[in-house]
Formats: C-alpha cells, structure tokens, sequence
C-alpha cells in the first residue's frame, strides 16, 4: 500500500515537473508566454482531460493525474516558493522612493476595481466576506503578462509597472485579511477575528525584528563557506520558518513566505539569493498554474459558457474603465489611458493564488472557485488580444487629436523624415539648428504626442501605406531622410520614391554595408551604414586612449572606410564609389552613378 502510495506521489511529481519542463522552452521558442501553456497543459494531463482516460487506457496514469487532491500539496508548495520570490523583488525603499505614483493611481485602481466587483457580486447572492475575497482577486492584473508586452519606458509601460508594483505589495495585506476573516467564515461570528489580528500582528512584527537582527548574521555565515547550495538552504530555511509561525497563529503560510522575502530584500545579500532562486520563480508559477489548469473542468466550460462569458466580459469592462479614468485623472494622454486600461483589464496569476487563499479560508465554496478559476484562466488566455485591442483603441483616440491634413498646409521646400526614433530626433533637431524646415511622418502615436508637445513638427501617418506617401507631396522637398531601421521598408521605399522623382536627394539609415548596398542599388544619393561609423569612432576612440598618434590614427580610419566604400561598391553594383561619412570629395548625385546591367 505504501509502495502504491509513493508510486502515484513519484508519478504525480514527474508529470508536473515535466510538464514545467516541456512548457517553458517550447513556447519560449514562439514567443508566447508560458502563462497560458501552463493552464492548457494542466487541463490536458488534468483529470478532466486524459485523466479522465486513464481507466479505459492504464498506460495513461503514467503521464496524467485523475486525482485532484493528491496535485493539493504541488500548488501549495508552488504558491509558498512564488510568493517568496514576488517579496524578494520588493523592498521598502524601492517602496518609499516610488511612494507618490504607486499608492495614488496604484491603489485607487486595486481598490475602487474591487469595490465595484465586490459589489456587484453582493448584489448577485455572494456572502460578504466571500464578496471582498472575489473582489480584491478579480481587481489584480498580471505582472508577468502586462510588463514583457509593454516593457517599463513608454508611457504605457510606466503607468502599468506603478499599478503593478502596488498589487503586488497589496498582496501581503490581501492575503492577511483573508486569513483573518477565516474564522468568520467558520464559526459565521467574529469571536475569533480580534484573536488572530492581535496573534497575527505580533507574529509579524517579531519576524520583522528578528529578521532584521538575525538574517545578517544568518547569510554572512553561509557566504564565508562559498557554498550556494548553504545560501539556498539559509534562504529556504528562512521561508519554512517564517511560514510555519504565521500557520501556527492561524494566518496563511503564504504571508510568511512574503514576509521572507521582504526581508531578505532588505539585507546586502538580496542580489545573491535572488540569482540562486531566481529558477524556482519560473517553476512554481509552473506547478501552481498546471495545477489550477489541472482543476479546470472542460465540461464545466461548455456547460456555462454563457455566465462565463458575462463573468469575463464583466470584469474586463469594469478594469479597463476604473484604470483608464484614473489615468486620465492624473493627467496621462488619452491614448496611454485608453492602451493601458485594456492591457490591465484581465485577472492575473496572482488571482488565482487569491482565489486559493479565499477558498483555504472558506469564504468561497469549492465550486465558485473553480468558477473564478475558469474565469481567470480564460482573461489570462485572452491578454494579448486585449494588449492589441488596446493598442489600435490608443492610435484612434490619439489620432482624433492630430489632423495629418497638416501635411498639405504649405508648398514650402522642407525635408521629410520617415520614422522618428532616436536618429530621426537627431536629424531633426539640427535641422532646427540650422533653421531648416523639416516634417517628420511616425507610426507609432505615443511618440508622435510626445514629440508634438516637445515642439517637433511630427505627424501621425504610417509610410508602408502608399497613400500616406502620395499626400507628402514629395516633389516640393528638399530631400527624404529615411531613419526606420526597417531595411526592406527602407529599399522599397527608396525604390518608389526614386521612380517618380530622379533628382531628389534620398539620405537613407543603413543597418550595414550590406543594406548600405541594397539602398544603393534600389536609388538611395547616400547610404549611412550605423554601424561601420559607430565600430570607427570607437576604434579612434581606443587608439587614441592606447597612445597612438592622431595623424596615423585618421589614415586608419580613411583607408577602413574606403575599404568599405569598395565593398559597397562592388555588392550593389556601382561603378562610382559612394560617399561615406566623413569622407574627402563631393558625393556624386544618383543621376551620375552608373550600374552594370
């Protein structure tokens, strides 16, 4: 018996870890976050998947799990290590410097989100206390979907990382209300809920002071052996004990393990015992959401896709709105808000360990969990398509505030500038310099606001569109700058415009001399390859510094760049040497180069 016992323990870990395993290099390999491979993967090998074969086909049993409670202690253990690793993340000066943007906007989001659901679930039939458990999950968004989609610079990026950063620092309070309202929802009293704050209070500030005294001392130890094998037992030793002294008082263990992690974040080792469970971050998110995918019933999904849809259409309606308006409120552009809000509408990951903590605590029943559970599997799956939805939303709303019939405003001779990036700003700021006049076209509509506010005469306009090109009215400039690092784009639009206009100066960004070559050849007057110019300046740069002479220096550089010049040259099939960077003599106009037919 004890042997069939370990048998189906070994066999449930081999599946789990596997499919953690098999999950985060073949999606990685598309691009596609892990997220939602997990979910798919727990429903596939779950016991409402093969599982459910396994009777019929015993070979079966050896790659799916048919028992839900026996996967209990993987998702237990997979939220303790994931909480951990969000804590580690966090410290409380990172918290103190970010303090304004975070707990302004960060938590009107979380907390007027979770009032309107958590009402609207009242409303409904929900208990109370079930109704701020479901309202406080459903109002978190996913960290690990929305930050990779819109990165941490851009506007979006920006306004969705303080939001972020708050719920997960609500998490703490979140999952101590949780477990403080346990008692109540057992007893339907609050005889217990002053006993386990005043216990729980008191467990939580003897962690924090012992932490601060004793975790020092504690990894100084384990870093004078050298052995990241002590370091990673010190670090799992902290979150057992922390853990197990917030159980003992009746709290979750999973406040323990974030409290661990806030502390050792505030030690100077921090950075080290990050590096050394930075993989069991990836694989207990792994566990724990092959596991929640694993309690996901598809006959569940069939049988109230209706109430489903309604819940999902619900929740993402309310975010989306309660995000956008409190963006717009502190002053964000309507197209950051409208983009961010969409981004931000799904449920997250860490809903779903929210879920599980209101369901440890009994506040909601085993079946409204797996209700929510779907509800959230489903929003996860569907955040890309709620960034992209989000993103056309954000270039209407932006382009109902920018005419490009500016583009037509004047005959003036002026320089058009394809793309505005970092080299189409410089373009244009010596242009400016030297009071030339310039209009500049970008696709993407934050950096057009952007560059319209700091006084940049940019319009909205995608140049792949050939009737973006038609309205430019191209045969008035002085010359074309194209700055896109897009070099098919750039070749065939080089191509174009030199087919209608022979004589008008094409000054094209090349990636290398390469594409240097195939912008010659397509019409470009001169082709700037970045980086032959940017490998020259650091050469001279490193010359110089070693001690060698300035006059030998810039032969060097010269005799490179005519060598490059030839092989320019000789790939797009010139028989005049272009003009490079910096080079002696008068470019030759594209009329006089010849090519070898």
């Amino acid at each position: 018996m004890a042997g069939d016992f370990q048998i189906e323990g070994m066999s449930d870990a081999l599946v789990v870890l596997g499919a953690a395993g098999l999950v985060i290099p073949a999606f990685a390999r598309f691009r596609i976050t892990p997220i939602i491979g997990f979910i798919l993967v727990g429903i596939l090998v779950g016991p409402a998947g093969l599982g459910s074969l396994a009777t019929d086909y015993p070979w079966l049993s050896h790659i799916t799990i048919s028992d839900t409670e026996r996967i209990a202690p993987y998702a237990e253990f997979g939220i303790i290590l994931l909480l951990f690793t969000i804590g580690l993340e966090l410290s409380f000066k990172r918290l103190w410097s970010l303090r304004k943007l975070v707990f302004g906007v960060g938590a009107g989001e979380l907390l007027l989100s979770a009032l309107l659901i958590g009402f609207a679930l009242y409303a409904y039939g929900q208990r109370w206390d079930g109704a701020i458990g479901l309202g406080l999950a459903l109002a978190l968004s996913s960290t690990a979907l929305v930050l990779p989609m819109s990165g941490t610079s851009s506007p979006v990026g920006k306004a969705a990382l303080s939001m972020l950063l708050f719920e997960d620092i609500a998490i703490i309070p979140i999952i101590f209300l949780l477990g403080a309202l346990a008692p109540y929802a057992e007893s339907d009293g609050l005889s217990g809920l002053a006993t386990i704050l005043w216990q729980g209070g008191l467990v939580i500030a003897v962690l924090l002071v012992f932490g601060r005294i004793a975790l020092p001392r504690l990894f100084a130890q384990a870093a004078r052996t050298k052995s990241p094998e002590l370091f990673l037992a010190a670090s799992l030793l902290v979150v057992i004990i922390a853990s197990l002294a917030t159980a003992a008082v009746g709290l979750s263990p999973i406040v323990g393990a974030l409290l661990a992690g806030l502390l050792i974040a505030e030690t100077e080792y921090q950075d080290e015992v990050e590096v050394i469970t930075a993989p069991f971050k990836g694989l207990a998110l792994g566990v724990f959401l092959i596991t929640i995918g694993m309690s996901i019933d598809l006959r569940v999904i069939v049988a109230n896709w209706f109430e489903l849809s309604l819940a999902v259409t619900g929740v993402v309606i309310v975010k989306a709105l309660v995000t956008g308006s409190l963006l717009r409120f502190a002053g964000a552009a309507r197209g950051t808000a409208a983009e961010a809000g969409m981004l931000m509408a799904s449920p997250s990951e860490t809903t779903l360990i929210v879920l599980a903590a209101a369901a440890q605590a009994q506040l909601i029943n085993a079946s409204t969990a797996q209700f929510w559970q779907i509800v959230t599997a489903i929003g996860l799956t569907i955040t890309p398509l709620l960034a992209r939805a989000g993103h056309i939303a954000a270039r209407r709303v932006e382009m109902a505030g920018y005419d490009t019939g500016l583009i037509e405003e004047t005959d003036a001779e002026r320089s058009v500038i394809f793309g505005f990036g970092r080299v189409g700003v410089m373009v244009a700021e010596m242009l400016q310099k030297h009071g030339q006049a310039y209009v500049a076209v970008e696709s993407d509509i934050d950096t057009v606001a952007s560059a319209q506010r700091r006084g940049f005469n940019v319009i909205y306009g995608d140049v792949s569109h050939a009737e973006i090109v038609d309205r430019l009215r191209l045969g008035h400039a002085k010359s074309l700058i194209i700055t896109m690092d897009e070099p098919i784009l750039s070749a065939r639009l080089v191509s174009k415009v030199r087919g209608w206009l022979p004589d008008l100066p094409i000054i094209a960004r090349a990636r290398d001399t390469g594409n240097a070559s195939d912008l010659y050849r397509a019409g470009a007057t001169l082709a700037v390859p970045e980086t032959l110019e940017s490998s020259l300046q650091l050469s001279e740069a490193v010359l110089e510094r070693v001690g060698v002479p300035m006059g030998p220096i810039i032969a060097s550089i010269h005799e490179k760049r005519d060598e490059m010049r030839d092989l320019i040259m000789s790939e797009g099939d010139l028989t005049s040497r272009p003009k490079l960077k910096s080079s002696t003599g008068s470019s030759v106009p594209f009329s006089q180069y010849k090519r070898d037919s």
